[in-house]
């Protein structure tokens, strides 16, 4: 028994202790006993991925526990990645479940199902054939489901969200269900190793019908555009612990499945097609996802929306690394697939800690909305000070967490250009029209999400409070700081000390796309194969400098003088109140009109008279909300059309028995007529 076999056993043995926990516990110890049961489930999951990750391999088959094909589970280091990080973002969320559990969330049923929830998540990425995949793809979306319904009686909008969520995701299902089963049709079983066998006998319209089906159900699942819907809906209503484990872990699990199928089960020197519809879905889905959260005032369907941004850019180095392996640039893909699996990483650490930050605030202050909260760092400095490193890891500015990964995905994509001086024929077409827009809409998200981030931290947590709630916000219990701290760290270290990390996830894109490792075993970022070499460390030492500096000659210079205290310049308005403050809708608006062409808010404009003359004006409402316009076009119309269709079924399902056997009569004939003509 090798390390691996023995940290999965240790999980599922854990995750069923506590699903057994939950059901003979009193209330009142519940959620301590199954949150710390629940941690240690995620803690035996980083151990198995880190075991992986450094060599150990794992594999084993249990044909009694699922009829004719039973369960096969495999740990290779693609697996171990998502693996380990799954793991991790379950302790955070297990330790900070506790304090937050016990408003509402203490129940037999939620407490039983979150661990089952946090098992599917690290079961997926150790799955070894395609039943086995199939049947923790949907103990996961089960058991997510039944966790975002949790709190149905307080909201009614949560029923809502579930819809949506139900209805996405199984259709996602549904959509990965064919693919697996088209490419595991030719095989001698499903066994990942037999359907990688057979694919290679695959025609290009069979394997790319199954990549197709594949990057839609998974999509679906990461939120991209134009399948996202689902997403600024249900994360939002979930309780915040299990909104965590969905943005920053269940989320990965999409972006998993598609570089399992198109780059393992697949040959990797596919259709180049194939990544470049994967490549522009993500440059879609980053920009539009950070558009929709820059206007958003919710706080966690702003977080949300980020995650359709993160996602995007996952998907850009995944598809970059897709197309550079196609036309023959492996040590490109091999940097590109690299940058994708480290956002995924720095992704579900700073993810994690500022959906923990939103649930403190929610908890305290019962609002989501920004435009009510502020003075939040008198209250609660530590929510404070978490989200703001949340919010400056999320930036993709130096020392940020997401700064690393952008700068080696921008690296790879500027590579990738063609020199000036080569030949026309020296590079396709394709990258010299897609490569320069990628690199645009990755500098473009860049730059939205620091004004999103600064908008969320500066209206929320720092000037007055806008609400009494606000005002009188207390900090957090200690075990959900305790979460918040957990995820700081990481956060943290992935910003200051990348490198324990990015080699690692270079040697595991390496051996995907066949080529040397594109991250040298260094203190710097050092790129193998094209220049390139970072050092966070000297950044933030550099930073720090500089910060000192800025604050320190100030005060030498200033001490030099006699003090004296004087008010503040108001130009004769009396003292500031908070009425007079930037709200989020006020900081977002100039922003907004500069992308009213994409976004197209709609505004109203109510005028109400004075009864006795419509001269006089007594009152003006102006009203302006930015709706999804995918959402608008796409699926409101669908939805109309179903609602239509329903409605008319009604005349058919009259309650009359003669009816409906003459329902079955003319079935019966047009059956049998249809058997004669053929």
């Amino acid at each position: 028994m090798n390390t691996v076999e023995v940290a999965l056993g240790c999980a599922a043995g854990s995750a069923l202790l506590a699903v057994l926990a939950a059901l003979v516990v009193r209330r009142r110890a519940r959620p301590a006993v199954v949150g710390t049961l629940t941690a240690i489930t995620g803690a035996a999951g980083v151990v198995a991925g880190a075991a992986a990750l450094l060599g150990e391999r794992f594999a084993v088959e249990l044909p009694w526990i699922v009829p004719l094909s039973g369960i096969a589970l495999t740990v290779d280091g693609l697996g171990a990645a998502f693996l380990a990080v799954s793991g991790a973002v379950a302790v955070a969320a297990a330790i900070y479940g506790i304090g937050y559990s016990h408003h509402g969330l203490d129940s037999r049923g939620v407490q039983a199902t979150f661990p089952l929830f946090v098992l599917s998540l690290l079961l997926v990425p150790a799955a070894g054939s395609i039943t086995t995949f199939l049947v923790c793809w949907e103990l996961m979306a089960l058991t997510s489901l039944v966790l975002v319904v949790s709190e149905h009686r307080r909201r009614a909008e949560v029923a809502s969200a579930a819809r949506w969520y139900a209805v996405m995701t199984h259709l996602g299902f549904v959509a990965v269900l064919i693919g697996l089963l088209i490419l595991s049709a030719p095989a001698d079983g499903d066994a990942f190793a037999a359907v990688r066998a057979a694919a290679a006998d695959l025609s290009p319209a069979v394997a790319g019908t199954a990549f197709v089906l594949c990057l839609a159900g998974f999509g679906s699942k990461s939120g991209i555009v134009p399948l996202h819907a689902w997403l600024p809906r249900a994360h939002p209503e979930a309780p915040s612990h299990v909104s965590a484990l969905m943005s920053a872990a269940m989320v990965n699990l999409g972006v998993y499945g598609i570089v399992r199928v198109g780059f393992d089960l697949l040959a990797v020197d596919a259709e180049r097609w194939w990544w470049l519809l994967v490549l522009v879905l993500g440059a879609i889905s980053a920009g539009y996802g950070i558009l929709q959260a820059v206007v958003s005032t919710d706080l966690k369907r702003l977080l949300a929306h980020s995650t359709t941004e993160n996602m995007g850019l996952v998907l850009v180095g995944v598809g970059a690394s897709g197309l550079f392996a196609s036309i023959g640039s492996p040590v490109l893909a091999a940097l590109a697939l690299t940058a994708a699996l480290m956002h995924v990483v720095g992704h579900a650490a700073f993810k994690t800690l500022l959906f923990l930050a939103a649930g403190s605030v929610l908890h305290a202050t019962g609002t989501r909305d920004l435009d009510s909260l502020g003075g939040l760092r008198t209250g609660m400095p530590l929510t404070t000070a978490a989200f703001g490193l949340g919010a400056l890891a999320a930036s993709a500015l130096p020392p940020g967490t997401a700064f690393v990964s952008e700068w080696v995905l921008l690296q790879s994509l500027i590579h990738g250009l063609p020199a000036p001086d080569a030949a026309p024929a020296a590079a396709p077409t394709v990258t010299v029209v897609v490569l320069p827009l990628a690199v645009a809409v990755v500098a473009l998200t860049a730059g939205l999400a620091v004004v999103t981030f600064v908008k969320a931290f500066g209206v929320g947590f720092l000037a007055r409070p806008r609400s009494d709630a606000a005002a009188h916000a207390i900090e957090s219990p200690a075990t959900m700081l305790a979460g918040m701290g957990l995820a700081a760290v990481a956060a943290t270290v992935l910003a200051v000390a990348p490198t324990l990390v990015l080699p690692t996830l270079g040697r595991v894109a390496a051996g995907l796309v066949g080529s040397p490792a594109p991250i040298a075993d260094a203190v710097s970022v050092e790129l193998v194969g094209v220049t390139g070499l970072l050092s966070p460390v000297l950044v933030v030492v550099a930073l720090v400098v500089a910060a000192v500096l800025v604050v320190a000659i100030p005060r030498v210079l200033a001490g030099r003088r006699a003090r004296r205290e004087a008010r503040l310049w108001d130009c004769g308005g009396g003292p500031l109140s908070p009425r007079t403050e930037y709200t989020a809708t006020s900081f977002a608006e100039p922003l907004q009109r500069v992308f009213d062409t994409v976004l197209q808010p709609v505004q109203d404009v109510d005028v109400t008279h004075h009864q006795e003359s419509r001269y006089l004006i007594a009152a003006v409402e102006y009203r302006r909300r930015v709706p999804d316009r995918i959402e608008r076009h796409l699926y409101e119309p669908v939805l109309s059309f179903v609602t239509r269709w329903g409605r008319a079924g009604r005349a058919l399902a009259t309650g009359s028995v003669h009816r409906y056997l003459g329902y079955g009569l003319c079935t019966l004939c047009a059956l049998m007529l249809l058997l004669v003509l053929a």
